[in-house]
Formats: C-alpha cells, structure tokens, sequence
C-alpha cells in the first residue's frame, strides 16, 4: 500500500529534511492506546481495538523508519476510569500520542486531562460527547471520527418522511453521549413536525426495565433509543416479554454490529430500526469493501462487519500515522510540525475524505441506514442516504447553534417538540 513506501533507508534524510535529531529518530515513537474493555461496553471496546490494530498494521509497526511502541490501558466507561488510565500511560508509560477513550463522557475528562499535559497529542478513539470539542477546546486534542450529533445528521427527517413517525418517546442512557444524539435527532426532527411524548433516561448498566417500560407513553410511533452493549439487548428482552410492539429508532450504538451479531430473542425486532452514523455495513464504494475484506482477515472471529468502534478508533489512528509519515516522525518543538500537519490533513478513509475543523473536530460524511436481513440469520445497516460532509454544528453558524446551548439532559426539552 501507498503509506508503507518509508522505509528505514530514508528515515535519516526525512528526520534531516524536518529537523528531527539522529537521537530522536532511532528512538521508537510511544503510543498509548485507552478503551473500554470491562464492563457494558466491553464488547465495543474489543471492536476499537482491532479498529487501532489494523492502522497500526497498515503501516507496519514503523512510521517515518521509527518503530512504533505500543502501550495499552482499560477503563470501565466512567470517567474517572479514563482518567486513571489516561494517568498512567501519560505519566508513567510516558507516551508521546494517547488515542482513546471509547465513551462520552470519557473523552470530557480526557480532554481536560489534555489541558494539563501539553507535551502529549491526543487523538479521540470513538468518544462521541459534544462538550469534548465544542467547549473549551483542547489545542492537543483531536477527533478526526464525528460525534454523536452529527451522527443523527438526516435521521429526524428520515423516519417523518420515509418511516411515517411524527411522534415518539425517548428511551437513553443518562451520560453524555447520549444527550449529544437526542440533540441531533430532536435538531431535525422537531423541525420537520415531529413531537416527542416523553424524554426517559436510565443509569448505565440497568438490570431491570420494567418500571420504565411500564410508564412508556402509549400514544406514539415509535421509541427513539440511544443505548448500548448489553443494556439495549436486555431492554429489548423485557419490553418484548411484557408486550411492548412499538417500532423503534436506533441511536448510532443501538444497531451497531455489536449488538446486530448478538444472539439471542432481540434480533427480529431490529429488522427495520432506522438509525445514522459514520458507516453503512453494504455501502459499495471500494474503499469501505477493502476495509471490510482487511477486518475479517486479521479478525476471523471479530464481528460479521467492522462496526463504528473499530472505525472510529482506525480513523484517528490512521490520522496520528498519516501526519507523522507526512512530517517525517518529527515530534520535536512541542509536536509543532506533527500538529500542523493533523490540523491541515485531508484524510482517505473507508468512508470517504475527512478533514477537522478550528476545533480539531471531524467533519465528514452521515450514513443513513436501516437494520436488514440478509437472508441467511445475520443482520446488517443497509444504506438508504448520506448527508456529506457533515459538521459538528450541522451546518448552522456556530454561534447560532451554540445560542442554543450544548447537549444535556433536559436540553433541548421536550416542551421545543410538543
């Protein structure tokens, strides 16, 4: 492939064209990886792992002629998990870029981290929260993967259009990410007529569903979700077991393949669920096909597809890479020339070209997709649109989005949507 062409042979005139010291460019470049493997996400985080080992592959393990260390860590989703293991490979794994952590409010507390450690680059795993990038920005971190508004970019008028749900209850997780896609999703759906009955939220990791199953509002559509792991799959066993028949709406994380590769009672209901994000499991273009063929090879027992984890966590990956092969392994001055080179990168990725904006935030192609049989037990998101080149603000000014106020619990309210 066309980023292997480095080799040792050239790493000298590269480190002398960028000003990197001999010193410097024998020594291997320190790379901490941070995500989620216990606890509900679990599972996801395993995807983003191997989303972060196919980039390294690609490459190699040597960016530049520098060989590439790698340094691993786990949180449990919470923030002060991604803290702690944030800590650890910053202040004592001594790593030159951090990629991670998995969860919303996760990547918050790492971005404040950021603040304190400019020495480091951050680059996002898959961490989708608004506030991470759009609030008191951090110049040493990066998310070249979008978040979970702009992940609902086309959704609210999808399902009115094409689905006939002009209203609906919200079901999520209360943290930060999913506060940031009911934004996206009320964003157009309010717009387009759409009203929501009820917003109800559940503390991660839940057991037992039934008192909230049992308040769901009857007068609507279809449920709009934003849960994952195991928490979706054992909501949608209790809301079948006590008779629930509505339709629902998939936030990004509730039809990804780690829940679409699940076995168990839930499948069948998923046919159909309408959701958006950064991929579609059939899109043709070849790009997505080679990332596909590559996934399954390396990992015969992964998910059927990659999912948005895997894909997250190999864009910014990709991007760290990219940008040091382009500056020649140089990490000197502060990561001056590394970070100059990641704020002006136009990316190839396997679902099109992404760039970051003033905010060192993605902006990139939506996919719209609805969860399919394919006909021999397994499920995929079949594409049925894409919204291009989507920006964290969804193309309003910044000011004008942001008069709005940032994603929360109890914004927007449901009274913007009645």
């Amino acid at each position: 492939m066309k980023r292997l062409f480095t080799k040792v042979a050239t790493a000298g005139a590269l480190a002398l064209a960028v000003g990197v010291g001999p010193a410097q460019a024998d020594e291997p470049i320190r790379i901490g990886v941070l995500a989620t493997l216990e606890g509900v996400f679990a599972g996801p985080g395993q995807d983003g792992v191997r989303g972060f080992e196919m980039a390294i592959d690609e490459f190699g393990g040597q960016v530049a002629g520098r060989d590439i260390r790698v340094y691993r860590a786990s949180s449990d989703a919470s923030p002060d998990s991604a803290l702690r293991a944030a800590r650890r490979l910053v202040e004592s794994d001594n790593v030159d870029i951090l990629i991670g952590p998995l969860s919303g409010a996760e990547g918050i507390a790492v971005k404040n981290y950021a603040h304190e450690q400019p020495q480091v680059t951050f680059l996002n795993g898959s961490s989708a929260a608004q506030q991470t990038t759009l609030e008191n920005p951090a110049e040493n971190f990066y998310r070249f993967s979008t978040e979970g508004v702009q992940w609902q970019a086309g959704l609210g008028t999808y399902v009115i259009e094409e689905k006939g749900y002009e209203r609906v209850a919200i079901l999520a997780e209360d943290y930060a990410f999913p506060y940031a896609q009911i934004k996206g999703f009320m964003t157009e759906f309010c717009a387009a007529g759409g009203t929501v009955a009820e917003k109800m939220f559940v503390p991660l990791e839940t057991r037992d569903y039934s008192s909230v199953i049992a308040r769901m509002p009857r007068d609507i559509d279809a449920i709009y979700v934003v849960m994952g792991g195991s928490d979706i799959l054992n909501f949608l066993e209790q809301y079948q077991q006590m008779g629930g028949q509505a339709p629902l709406i998939g936030g990004s994380i509730s039809v990804d393949q780690t829940i679409l590769s699940a076995e168990g009672p839930t499948r069948d209901y998923l046919i159909g669920t309408p959701t958006s994000g950064p991929i579609a499991d059939d899109w043709e273009d070849e790009r997505w096909r080679a990332f596909q063929d590559r996934y399954r090879e390396m990992f015969p027992d992964g998910l059927p597809s990659p999912g948005l984890f895997a894909h997250a966590y190999y864009v910014n990956t990709l991007a760290a890479l990219t940008a040091l092969e382009e500056v020649g392994g140089d990490l000197s001055d502060g990561h001056a020339a590394f970070r100059e080179a990641l704020n002006n990168l136009e990316l190839e990725t396997p679902t099109g070209v992404i760039s970051v904006d003033h905010n060192r935030q993605a902006v990139a192609d939506i996919f719209i997709t609805e969860v399919a049989s394919d006909g021999e037990g397994g499920l995929y998101n079949r594409v049925v649109g894409i919204r291009e080149g989507v920006n964290q603000t969804l193309g309003f000014p910044e000011e004008e989005f942001l008069a709005n106020g940032f994603a929360e619990r109890d914004n927007p309210p449901v009274e913007d949507c009645q």
